[in-house]
C-alpha cells in the first residue's frame, strides 16, 4: 500500500509548512514528515499498532547552533520511555520526561503543531463518522521544538455541519478548544488558528 501525501501550512507561522507521508492500515498506521519554519526545522516518524494505539515517535528538531532529538515509546502495558538529547544552546526546556511524569491513561502522543497526530483519536473513537459526545483522553504531549514531554488532558468530540464532518478538540481544563474538519480519512483538512491543509493525493 502506497503512503498518502499531505502538506499543511501555519496560520499561526505563516512560514511553517508541514509535509506527512501516512501508510494507513485497518487499526493503525505508519507516518513519516518533516516541519519547515523561519526557526528550526523538525523531521518525524511515528508508529500506530493496533487499536490505533501509539507505539512509536522520533522527532528530531534543529535550529541554529543546537539540535535536539526525542525517542519516544509506549509498551503494550501502557508504559511510556522517552530518551532525550540535545547540543548546543538555546533557551528551551531539556527534550525527553522527568522522572515523575505520570501517563498512566494514556494511549496517544500529541506531537505540538503536527496536524497528524489527531488522527489517532479521531480513527479509534470513528469521529471522522459519525456524531460522538465529548470523550476524555489523556496524552503523553510533546513540546515543539524542546520536544519536552509533559501529561496533556483533553477532550474530543464529534458533529455533521453543512455535509463536512466536524471534531471539537479542547484542553480539559477550558484553556483551548478548536473545531477541526477532517476528510473520509481522519486527516485534518483545517485546523483554525494553527495550519490548513493546502495538498494531499490521498
Amino acid at each position: 500500500m502506497k503512503s498518502e501525501r499531505y502538506q499543511w501550512r501555519g496560520e499561526d507561522d505563516p512560514s511553517r509548512v508541514d509535509t506527512a507521508y501516512v501508510r494507513f492500515r485497518d487499526q493503525g498506521m505508519q507516518a513519516h514528515g518533516s516541519s519547515v519554519t523561519r526557526g528550526y526545522t523538525m523531521s518525524w516518524t511515528l508508529d500506530v499498532g493496533d487499536g490505533w494505539l501509539t507505539d512509536h515517535l522520533r522527532v528530531r528538531s534543529l535550529g541554529k547552533g543546537w539540535s535536539r532529538s526525542l525517542d519516544l515509546r509506549r509498551s503494550r502495558d501502557g508504559d511510556w520511555r522517552a530518551t532525550g538529547t540535545h547540543t548546543g544552546s538555546v533557551d528551551l526546556p531539556d527534550p525527553g520526561m522527568d522522572d515523575d511524569l505520570d501517563l498512566s491513561g494514556a494511549v496517544d502522543c500529541d506531537l505540538g503543531l503536527c496536524p497528524v497526530t489527531n488522527a489517532m483519536p479521531i480513527r479509534r473513537l470513528d469521529l471522522h463518522r459519525r456524531d460522538r459526545v465529548e470523550t476524555s483522553l489523556t496524552m503523553a504531549m510533546v513540546d515543539v521544538p524542546s520536544l519536552k514531554v509533559s501529561r496533556s488532558e483533553q477532550t474530543y468530540s464529534s458533529r455533521e455541519t453543512d455535509g463536512r464532518r466536524t471534531v471539537t478538540y479542547a484542553n480539559r481544563d477550558g484553556s483551548f478548544t478548536s473545531d477541526l474538519s477532517v476528510d473520509h480519512n481522519g486527516m485534518v483538512v483545517d485546523y483554525p488558528g494553527l495550519a490548513w491543509r493546502f495538498y494531499t493525493d490521498a
